[in-house]
């Protein structure tokens, strides 16, 4: 019986042995003769090489499969908390949804909410200009094949839909900038929104020309918004000058002051020849920064068309609006010629030689035909540039086409044509 109960504890321990095993590949039991006083299970470990072997690799398979289970559950942790983390940041990225008219359910209107990020404005507004780029497409392929009245009725559309966004855009840029000054990535983003602008009324310029090629001086710039980065600018510089004219077209009804129609400046004088109106005080031209003040009344939403002359002698000048006579003067700037080889900008007044902009003195409105000549035209010359005479003179200085003008910053070009398009 004791030895029976000996066998019975052997091969308990070898099938011990065996369980451990089986989930480890296939087992095999083990047979081996063993004295009668000795202990059945010490003498089977002891004695037993292949089961030593089997329990060893049991040890390590064990060890290894728990330091495996111990690095997917870190894993698993880990992955839990970037997933976390994740739906975080695109909750606080993504804004909530916008139905038609910029409106969120409920009704609020966010079109000027500024609290949005800007990255994401700014993107939300590219992809309307893009939107626009395209419906631009198929307006020029429809245009090429029908040049009906149809078309043209489609490009007036589109032409007003596009300076509608114009604003809109110009808009939130400036008011972000206000908000968050000093972002480069933002005045990129701007740069490029810009840019898009200026292409896309390039491109509606050229589709207004049609098949018939439009003349280089049928256009006018619109400057839309107050802002210190949209203006044109002169590609030539002008000569020196003891006397001189200006005349140009011009519609604002911006208040306080239209701001600066153009600006004149020189290496070490930035105030050479300007043209400006702001705040409350009258329209005023400085020469050599001295001033006298002009008897225009132009803010009234309407073309006006006006001309000043100078002679450095006394410092004479006279000022014209619509043709006719409105004031003179004396002792502005006497006997200082007009220097050359300055920059000629529109729409801006200059701080520093074609730059140092000032929003607040910037020129909101429109204008068009601006040209110079190193002469005084007589009033009879005036007069027929105002009523657009077939004889009325061309600048011999800087006179108005397009090849003399390039624009920057979202400023705008139209077709122009002289007294039919006047009010």
């Amino acid at each position: 019986m004791e030895g029976l109960s000996g066998k019975l504890f052997l091969l308990s321990c070898l099938f011990a042995a065996e369980g451990s095993a089986q989930d480890f590949g296939q087992t095999q039991f083990i047979c081996t003769s063993v004295p009668k006083d000795v202990d059945l299970c010490t003498a089977a470990m002891q004695n037993s090489g292949p089961a030593e072997d089997l329990k060893t690799t049991i040890f390590q398979l064990r060890e290894t499969v728990l330091q495996q289970k111990e690095t997917i559950v870190n894993q698993k942790e880990t992955i839990r908390e970037l997933t976390s983390k994740l739906s975080r940041c695109e909750s606080q990225s993504l804004p909530a949804a916008v139905g038609p008219g910029g409106r969120r359910p409920g009704g609020k209107n966010t079109m000027g909410d500024v609290s949005r990020g800007t990255a994401d404005t700014l993107a939300q507004l590219g992809q309307t200009l893009q939107t626009l780029k395209h419906r631009l497409e198929n307006l020029e392929q429809y245009s090429r094949g029908n040049n009906s009245a149809q078309a043209n009725s489609m490009k007036d559309l589109l032409q007003n839909k596009i300076d509608d966004m114009e604003k809109q855009v110009l808009s939130r840029v400036s008011t972000l900038e206000e908000s968050k000054p000093g972002q480069g990535n933002e005045t990129d983003q701007r740069n490029r929104v810009e840019s898009t602008l200026t292409s896309l009324h390039h491109r509606i310029s050229d589709l207004e020309k049609g098949k018939e090629t439009r003349p280089a001086d049928r256009f006018q710039l619109t400057f839309p918004l107050r802002t210190n980065y949209m203006y044109a600018k002169a590609k030539k510089t002008l000569p020196e000058m003891y006397s001189f004219s200006v005349c140009l077209w011009i519609k604002s009804n911006a208040s306080p002051g239209v701001g600066t129609p153009f600006s004149y400046a020189v290496p070490g004088q930035a105030n050479e020849l300007v043209l400006i109106e702001w705040g409350n005080n009258p329209m005023e031209l400085l020469i050599n920064d001295k001033v006298t003040k002009l008897p225009f009344l132009i803010n009234d939403g309407k073309w006006h068309h006006l001309c000043i002359t100078w002679t450095t002698r006394d410092g004479m000048w006279e000022a014209f609006q619509d043709g006719v006579k409105r004031g003179n003067g004396e002792n502005l700037a006497p006997y200082h010629p007009i220097k050359p080889d300055g920059v000629l900008v529109l729409g801006q007044e200059q701080d520093t030689l074609g730059g140092g902009f000032d929003a607040t003195q910037a020129y909101v409105g429109e204008l068009a035909h601006l040209h110079i000549w190193n002469r005084k035209l007589s009033v009879t010359e005036i007069s027929n540039l105002a009523t657009c005479n077939s004889k009325a003179p061309i600048g011999n200085v800087f006179y108005w086409t397009e090849s003399n003008i390039e624009i920057f910053g979202g400023a705008t070009k139209w077709t122009f044509e002289p007294c039919s398009s006047v009010n």
